[in-house]
């Protein structure tokens, strides 16, 4: 693929869940927009596997897209649990990944390959550090993923959303390491809440009427959605509610049916207060302008969203996860006074009753929590990764 002296080719990977993706497209946004008035312009390919939502997702954010063979990194407590058909299988992935991730970095040429970890990186960083391309990391957790341990062996540079996760990395890649946050989504910003008011259907004469903000990610969470359900009467009492329950795996129970029946069953005064959606997208945007609290798991992309926009939460971490992930990232948040949390084994109906009337009864508190979850953001981010790709691929700060 012959290369114009006038663009700077960047290789973007990383997948296997959402929060891989959205920082990396966010970046590429930005990016685009650091390089508008330049007089050379980026070229794009992103590299993932085949299946991941990355394909997606890439696509649709107007990526060139190529998919390659990709094998999941297991841990695993004894050497048992090592020698299992799942990892004898992705041992023969892992190689064919890297070969085939070594053709297209030859034929794309780029002059530098930004990766955001997942298992999905791990081939392309490989090909990338073997071909002499210089290779970005970025890890939005506090704690650093096995992919990304690997990945930054094989990186010039290493970003990182926490300072707190540079004793995470290996010892001798902690001088690339450099701190930059978690790039959100643009469009997080964009919303209006009377336009929210009107959008979710809830009655304009309850406009002071706080409201709360459920999700559990594109699954769901089981245990939100169940303590809801069995609060939903007395909740609704105190505070409308724009619930987001997910999608559970086919065979299963579907809590969406299960939430619309209870819904069905609620006097219509009530009924009106209650929305609820398998899925949210880019009406995120509105929903975060409403939104007085949010109860939610922990997971990295969620808590850079809400300390981008200063919003009090109650987080349920999903336990377990690597390194146990979820509940750092939370306590960080309680820890700064801007956050609740209730273990996963611990929610109710009662219990989470009982918190959300604490924290909606004294709005002066729910105002200081959201001044202390605004104090850990990094509005920074995105522009602060781009500038680093860009000057990777441009031979500075190499």
């Amino acid at each position: 693929m012959a290369k114009n002296k006038n663009e700077i080719r960047i290789l973007i990977t990383g997948g296997g869940t959402g929060r891989h993706v959205s920082p990396a497209l966010a970046t590429v946004q930005e990016i685009k927009t650091l390089t508008g008035s330049a007089d050379w312009q980026p070229v794009f390919r992103y590299i993932g596997s085949k299946t991941g939502v990355e394909k997606r997702l890439a696509e649709e954010a107007g990526l060139d897209f190529v998919g390659v063979e990709t094998g999941k990194l297991r841990r695993a407590s004894s050497l048992r649990g090592l020698f299992t058909w799942a990892n004898f299988k992705d041992a023969f992935r892992v190689p064919v990944g890297i070969f085939q991730s070594l053709w297209q970095v030859a034929r794309f040429r780029p002059d530098v390959i930004f990766s955001t970890g997942g298992f999905v990186c791990v081939p392309p960083v490989v090909a990338g550090w073997t071909l002499r391309v210089p290779v970005l990391t970025h890890e939005q957790t506090a704690t650093v993923g096995l992919a990304n341990k690997i990945a930054s062996r094989f990186a010039r540079r290493v970003a990182l959303s926490f300072e707190g996760s540079i004793p995470a990395l290996p010892k001798g890649v902690r001088k690339r390491a450099f701190v930059t946050g978690n790039p959100v989504r643009p469009l997080i910003f964009r919303g209006d809440r009377t336009r929210a008011l009107t959008r979710f259907g809830f009655n304009s004469l309850e406009r002071d009427l706080p409201t709360l903000y459920v999700t559990g990610g594109a699954q769901g969470a089981r245990v939100i959605n169940q303590a809801v359900e069995a609060a939903l009467p007395e909740l609704l009492q105190v505070c409308r509610i724009i619930h987001q329950c997910g999608q559970q795996p086919a065979g299963q129970p579907q809590d969406f049916d299960t939430l619309t029946a209870a819904a069905e069953k609620l006097p219509a005064e009530l009924r009106e207060r209650y929305f609820l959606t398998r899925f949210v997208g880019e009406e995120i945007g509105d929903i975060f302008a409403l939104a007085d609290l949010v109860l939610s798991r922990a997971g990295a992309g969620t808590i850079t969203e809400l300390c981008a926009l200063g919003k009090p939460a109650i987080f349920v971490p999903l336990v377990p996860t690597g390194g146990d992930e979820q509940t750092r990232n939370a306590r960080r948040v309680e820890e700064a006074g801007g956050a609740t949390i209730i273990k996963q084994g611990e929610i109710t109906g009662p219990r989470l009753l009982e918190e959300v009337k604490k924290l909606l009864a004294d709005r002066a508190k729910l105002a200081e929590m959201g001044r202390n979850t605004l104090s850990l953001a990094r509005p920074n981010a995105a522009h602060d990764l781009a500038e680093a790709v860009i000057n990777l691929g441009r031979g500075k700060n190499g």
